[in-house]
This record gives C-alpha cells, structure tokens and sequence, in this order.
C-alpha cells in the first residue's frame, strides 16, 4: 500500500507504548499507514506521494483540548477584551473607549475581569461600572464564568431591583442597606444572560471559522464541547457544509436530558468529526466567586459553604436516568463537598449498572475535580470515573487557593495523587476562562508555576507535578479514552486517522521552562494540514 504523504526526518512520539518512538511517518488519505525509520517509511512511497522533511521537529498525536466552551470561545473573540485586566480603573476606561463603537441599543458584552487581581480583592458594583457606561446596557462575565458584572440599566431591563429575591441556584449580592450591587452570582446571571439578544446561527458559524484556525494554530485537532443548543446546531452547519475541520464531542446540557432519551440518542452517537458525549449537569459553583460547595466554610468566611447548584438528591435522579438510557454523565464539581456529593451519586449509579448488567463501561467524568477531601482522593480510580482537568486553573487559582482554602489547598488540583491511584486523567483548557492553546496547560502541569515563574523553581504543591510524557497523554490518549474513540484517535499507530501536532522543537527533551516559547510548526486532522508555519 503506497503513501500519500510521507513526513521523515522527525521526532515522532507515538503515545503508542509498543512502538513509543520513530522518525519517519506514511499517511494515505486521512489514515495512518506505517510509522519507523526513514529508510523503512521512503519505500512506501508511491508515484505522486508528497515528501516532507520535519528537519528534526517533534511530532505527536493531536493534541485534544477535553473541556471547551467553544461558542463562549468563538463569540469572545468579537467582543470587549477584559481577560485579567488589572485593575478596576484599567477595566472602566476599557469600557469607555470601547463603548462608541457599539450602536445605542446594543449591549456592551465582555469577560474575564476577576477582581482578586485587583488591590482591594472587592467585588465591584453596578454604580461603578455606571460612571463609565450608563447609555448601554452593559453584561460582563467573569474569569470563572460563575459570576457576572451588571450596569443600572441592565438590571432595569432584566427587571432585578433591590426586592428581587434569589432565584434558585444563585444569588444577589446587596450591599448593607439591602441594595442590588450589580454583582450575580451562578444561576442568578440567567435574569440578565436571557435578555440578551442571541447570537444568529450566521453569526455564530461565521465567528466558528476564525475560533477554528486559532484552535489550529495553537495545535489542537479536537475539542469536547460544553455549551448548548445552539453550538451544537452550528456545529452541525459546518458539518454539513464540510467546513468542519475540528473532531467535536458535543456534551448535552441537562436541561436538554429528555429531550435526548425522547429520541433515543446515546453516547458516542455520530461520526469522528461530530459525536454526542454526555449530559452535563453543576453541582456548585467556582473559586474565584466563592461559590464552589464546601464541607468547611471559606478562610475567614465563617457562614460562607459556597452555593450547591443542583442538589444530590436532583443529581442522583438525573445521573441514574441518564445512565439507564445509555447516555454517560459528566458533572461540574470544584469543592470538596460537590466532589464528594457527586462520587456519592457515581458509586450508586456503578451499582445500579451493575445490577443491569451493562455490556458497556460508560465514561462518566466529573469536571474540573479541584478540591477533594482526603478521603475521596482514590475513589475516582475505585468508581472508573474519569477527572476532567484544567492545568491552567491551577497556576491562575494558586493564590485564590491558598487564600480561600488554607491548608486545604494541598489536596487541590491533584494530578499526580489521582494518576498514582489509577484514575483517568484529561486535561483541557475550559476557555474561554482560560488561553484556549494546550502548551501553556503542559507547561503549568509540569512546573505547577505561572510564566513568571511564580511562586518559584520548585512550584506550587510540586508534589502534584507531572512529567511531559503524562501531560501529553492527558490531552492525546486520555482524550480519545474519555470519548470512547481510542480506536481511531489518541495515539499514531497505523491504522489509526492521521490527526498530527508538530512542534517546532522536542518538547520532551527541552526544559521546562522553554516550553512556553517553543512554537506550533503544524498541525493535521485526517492527513490535511490545517495549518502549517514551514
């Protein structure tokens, strides 16, 4: 069987434990032939076949970025830029200079601020953000997604005043005379979010195609995604279009769970470009707004435990019905206590399988896995529960950690203790709340340090540290494990879909802290380059 295209003169690491390591790769059409030698490899290349020499360039499989919000990702890239900005006074004058070029009637949209960057740590209020924009109805989220900043006139349209109770699920903030602040916290940001005009489905696809090439050029040949109906449909769009050039898992949110099981849909239903994943459900909120679910309260927080979203008892009905219609579930959990909850809920479910006597292994996840008690750090691996990780969050959430939970901190973020005790580990970005490229998600999993090196050479926790080899597994093998798709995807093996990222220089044998700077050479879906820098 000839070649099509033939890459030699690389170092290629396959992830493939029976054959870790080649030089030279044969690819015909969209699948992989042979990998070995150069020598070994020339002599399967055929008349017209295309040769291209790596000069030396790290090959892997493509890389996966397991927890995306793709349409919050693509729709960002055409809004307001306030991803870590500094300081209060930096985010308003952002706002004043962006503001005139939006129309009257428009909403001013944003995302990323997090006030634990700013001097006073304070949450800030509606009549703040007012004295930059009061003309425009303004909706700006924050870094963790689990809270989001409101001017006057965005409240008087959502109808919320100083009388209007919490909703379910979220919360209010008010001031010490009862007064609404503009702050809303987890489900409580839908008073506002669901007057906001959405997005069409020409809008949406359009900014897909430019979230697509930089998913490329940062390395990444596939995405899980977490967001609804909408992305989903204009996934789809491109799908049908043959537009599509990312391999999507579509994770279904739980308020869409009978809607799946009135038609039938399953896990791992659709093709290596567009599948369905799980039902995604919250158990708690996140960190940085102090709402992620606690056992003990918050550092200097005495009354505070956090905000259980979806409570056990919801979650085990809906875990359970899921899971009885052959549909795998996936869980937000960040605290201690929402972790707990929902290992409660999985190890019920397990049984309940059990008892069925499923023929297959559905691949339940929690996502994120920030904080566990000590007791629960090994049940993961007992329970066949796959830890969905975010690196990054770890180097961004260090300090808030430290702050928040005190000695609690050193069971959070737990990558090596999960992997010894024999859990899945994946990894991924969850961007928008954090850089969308998977090498600064290497580097903080092997260094367990920011860019600027803090909090020093030795690391936050360095316990938890990982090597590359597991890092990249996490988010190449581990990926096509947790999506039920290692036979075609997650290692170069022949036989397997050529999906490629090539790195400028060997990312295994460069230090740690070069990783940062070694540039995306290439990267291939199907044995097309989607993008190429040589």
């Amino acid at each position: 069987m000839s070649a099509t295209i033939v890459l030699t003169n690389g170092h290629i690491y396959t992830m493939d434990t029976r054959k870790p390591k080649a030089t030279a790769i044969a690819i015909q059409d969209n699948r992989i032939v042979a990998l070995g030698s150069d020598t070994e490899i020339e002599s399967l290349r055929g008349a017209g076949s295309q040769k291209i020499d790596l000069n030396g360039r790290c090959v892997t499989p493509g890389l996966v970025d397991a927890h995306v919000h793709f349409q919050g990702f693509s729709l960002n890239l055409q809004r307001i830029d306030m991803y870590e900005v500094p300081s209060l006074e930096e985010a308003l004058n952002r706002l004043r200079a962006y503001a005139p070029q939006l129309a009257t009637g428009q909403w001013l949209r944003g995302h990323g601020w997090t006030q634990e960057l700013w001097p006073d740590r304070a949450f800030p209020t509606a009549a703040q953000l007012d004295s930059a924009v009061s003309h425009l109805p303004v909706y700006l989220t924050h870094k963790s997604a689990h809270a989001a900043w409101a001017n006057s006139m965005a409240m008087r349209m959502a109808g919320i005043d100083d009388h209007t109770p919490d909703p379910p699920g979220g919360h209010i903030q008010r001031d010490e005379k009862g007064k609404a602040t503009g702050m809303l916290f987890e489900d409580a940001m839908n008073l506002v979010s669901e007057r906001i005009p959405r997005a069409t489905p020409e809008q949406l696809t359009t900014a897909m195609r430019q979230a697509q090439e930089i998913c490329w050029q940062a390395g990444l040949t596939g995405l899980h995604d977490f967001d609804g109906r909408d992305c989903f449909q204009a996934l789809q769009t491109l799908r049908h279009n043959g537009e599509l050039g990312l391999r999507i898992v579509k994770n279904i949110p739980v308020y869409r769970l009978e809607h799946a099981i009135g038609i039938g849909l399953q896990s791992g239903f659709g093709d290596d470009w567009l599948r369905v994943g799980g039902v995604k459900m919250f158990a708690d909120g996140a960190l940085g707004p102090r709402t992620a679910s606690m056992i003990a309260p918050y550092e200097g927080e005495s009354d505070n435990y956090g905000i259980v979203v979806t409570d056990k008892e919801e979650m085990m009905a809906q875990a359970s019905q899921a899971s009885a219609h052959g549909i795998s579930v996936t869980v937000h959990a960040i605290g201690d206590r929402a972790n707990h909850d929902i290992l409660d809920v999985y190890q019920a479910v397990r049984q309940q399988e059990a008892e069925r006597g499923e023929a297959r292994t559905l691949r339940h996840r929690i996502e994120h896995v920030q904080l566990l008690h000590p007791d629960d750090l090994g049940r993961l691996s007992q329970l066949n529960v796959i830890a969905s990780m975010q690196p990054t969050h770890a180097t961004s959430d260090m300090k808030m950690a430290d702050h928040n939970w005190g000695q609690r901190a050193q069971y959070s973020y737990a990558w090596r203790t999960l992997l010894d005790t024999g859990a899945t580990l994946v990894f991924g970005s969850d961007s928008p709340i954090e850089s969308i490229a998977p090498l600064p998600g290497i580097h903080a999993a092997v260094t367990r340090r920011k860019a600027d090196g803090t909090p020093g050479p030795n690391g936050w926790y360095p316990e938890q540290k990982l090597t590359v080899p597991e890092a990249v597994h996490a988010f190449t093998t581990a990926a096509a494990i947790t999506s039920g798709q290692e036979a075609n995807l997650g290692s170069l093996e022949a036989g397997k879909l050529a999906d490629l990222t090539i790195f400028e220089r060997d990312i295994f044998t460069s230090s740690a802290d070069e990783l940062l700077d070694i540039p995306i050479a290439g990267t291939m879906v199907g044995g097309r380059f989607m993008y190429r820098a040589w």
